[in-house]
């Protein structure tokens, strides 16, 4: 079953080209929706999925959850996986959604590192979204309504959180054009555009229907 991924810098404007997208192809998105399957596949709360997605937790954090299972980092690890962290437990219900989704019909799907858990399908289309940082700070400021004496830290944060999720999860290099097979400068496409080039390259690839 076909679908495309959209791994998105943040300010790129992915989120936005994949609801464009998959309007035209007349394909399911998977992008804020997933958050509550993830959140009823864990049992935890939503606001905690959102919290917790595409983010690496610091060194506090992560000792804190061991200790709260009883588990400090230094031990081993539990064997047959019997404690797992949130973070843990949020990336796993991901997989699972994810598997899910690809199995009901054709779908687009935005971040939660889809790329590196499906990167072995070949019925796949994985793109990446980004831009130059000043491009990604006035996206950020003029629509997502980020401060603009706070909006650049945030660009900053955010993917840099993005590339360290990745990397702790699937050891991969989150901006590295090998794990995609269309990457798209969105400040120079334009949302529309970019958009677009995914909706020809999905049915070049998929055929029309």
């Amino acid at each position: 079953m076909p679908f495309i991924t959209i791994s998105r810098m943040y300010g790129s404007g992915g989120s936005e080209i994949a609801d464009i997208a998959a309007r035209l192809l007349g394909w399911t998105l998977y992008d804020n929706a997933i958050i509550d399957a993830i959140a009823e596949r864990s049992g935890l709360a939503r606001s905690e999925v959102s919290e917790q997605e595409e983010r690496v937790p610091s060194l506090v954090e992560r000792i804190s959850g061991a200790l709260a299972l009883g588990t400090p980092e230094a031990m081993p690890p539990y064997p047959n996986g019997l404690a797992t962290t949130t973070e843990e437990e949020i990336v796993a219900a991901t997989k699972r959604v994810i598997d899910d989704a690809v199995q009901r019909g054709p779908a687009v799907i935005v971040g939660r590192g889809a790329q590196c858990l499906l990167a072995e399908r070949s019925d796949a289309l994985h793109v990446l979204c980004y831009g130059p940082t000043p491009a990604l700070i006035t996206y950020a400021r003029d629509r997502r309504g980020i401060p603009a004496g706070e909006v650049e830290k945030k660009v900053r944060d955010m993917n840099r959180q993005r590339e360290q999720y990745v990397r702790r999860h699937w050891n991969r290099h989150w901006l590295s054009p090998i794990n995609y097979h269309l990457c798209l400068d969105t400040s120079w496409y334009g949302i529309d555009n970019a958009a677009a080039m995914i909706v020809d390259a999905a049915r070049l690839k998929f055929g029309p229907a």
